[in-house]
């Protein structure tokens, strides 16, 4: 061999030598993770979780949250035509009597990470929750992983926005008996909702991708519900979708992210799109306290997270699938226009606690 190229081929080789061993790592990483998918994506009828549709009356305040401090990207308002704000006043039940604006909340970068439609109501309406407490029943949360909560932690505090509880640093079990640790405060974001700064570490991948400056999200949203079962059977029944991972915790209590009651256990169900490894939800049903029951539906018109919205490759499916289930359909197929999911079929249908599922037709 040349002398010359002996350079070369040895930098050649240990190259390819450290992306097997790279390549390894990653497939030892994921086999290694509860929450890696074991379906595939042909196989999905709803996609991962699109739009999450927030009514607020204070732009201000959501802004300052969800732009300066967890970093989102804003336009708006947009240019709703009248065709489409009457069509929406069906889909989503809103009375005749209320107008709003719609802003886009999104993070500029990563394109698959959940996007937030705002809507900036012109008149007051009752509001989802009474509180933060975590023991409220409905829509909790929306999910913010990134590679440094504590960084977020403290950026999000000099905002000027408080927290459920301090930091909690806790360990997760891994399948092969090894655990990893999770960073996690849950930040009590505008109109009752939370904002969850998550990090996972010791080499796992975090749950959504992250732009160039670790920050990602929203990744995930998370409710509060009673009877698991039938909450569950709606979102794997009726949207197809399916349960990663299904198991009871116990609280860390007063010391925990939640600030819950000590001794306090719940059933965690994560529920993901086959195949998906991000834009899935979380479902927190407690076993040995009561929870508190807020007032007003979990819905819009509402103050708060009022409405989830998945893409799907058949929306007769899913309204099929509704009507097998005995579904409460809001509205059904009407084609639209929409700045925020693009030209297509739309429908709406309640998941049991009345929380407001939007379904669109994707063509891929």
């Amino acid at each position: 061999m040349n002398n010359t190229l002996k350079p070369f081929v040895l930098i050649f080789i240990m190259g390819s030598l450290l992306a097997v061993s790279s390549l390894a790592r990653l497939v030892h990483a994921a086999s290694n993770d509860a929450l890696a998918p074991k379906s595939q994506v042909k196989d999905a009828l709803a996609l991962p979780l699109h739009t999450v549709t927030i009514a607020t009356v204070s732009l201000e305040q959501s802004i300052l949250f969800y732009r300066d401090g967890m970093g989102l990207t804003v336009e708006g308002p947009l240019k709703i035509a009248s065709e489409l704000k009457q069509a929406q006043q069906t889909l989503w039940g809103m009375p005749e009597d209320l107008d709003w604006d719609t802003y886009r909340l999104y993070r500029k970068g990563v394109d698959n990470a959940i996007q937030i439609r705002l809507l900036v109501l012109s008149k007051p309406m009752p509001s989802i929750h009474d509180s933060w407490d975590s023991r409220e029943l409905g829509p909790f949360s929306l999910g913010f992983p990134n590679t440094d909560t504590v960084a977020l932690d403290k950026h999000i505090r000099k905002v000027g926005f408080g927290a459920l509880n301090t930091l909690e640093s806790y360990p997760i079990p891994r399948p092969d008996g090894s655990s990893y640790q999770i960073d996690e405060t849950i930040f009590n974001a505008p109109d009752f909702n939370h904002g969850v700064a998550i990090t996972r570490g010791n080499g796992m991948a975090q749950l959504g991708p992250t732009d160039e400056s670790g920050l990602g999200g929203p990744a995930y949203s998370a409710q509060v519900i009673t009877d698991s079962e039938s909450q569950l059977t709606f979102y794997t029944q009726v949207l197809g979708l399916e349960i990663r991972s299904d198991r009871v915790f116990k609280s860390a209590g007063d010391k925990g992210a939640m600030n819950l009651p000590n001794g306090t256990e719940f059933r965690f169900a994560i529920v993901y799109s086959k195949g998906a490894t991000t834009g899935h939800m979380l479902f927190v049903d407690f076993h040995n306290i009561q929870p508190i029951k807020p007032k007003n539906r979990p819905s819009l018109p509402n103050l708060g997270l009022g409405m989830w919205s998945f893409p799907v490759r058949s929306l007769q499916t899913v309204l099929d699938n509704a009507k097998a289930y005995k579904a409460d359909v809001v509205s059904v197929k009407k084609s639209i226009s929409d700045p925020l999911i693009g030209t297509v079929d739309v429908a709406t249908l309640r998941a049991p606690n009345g929380f407001l599922i939007e379904v669109f037709e994707v063509q891929e």
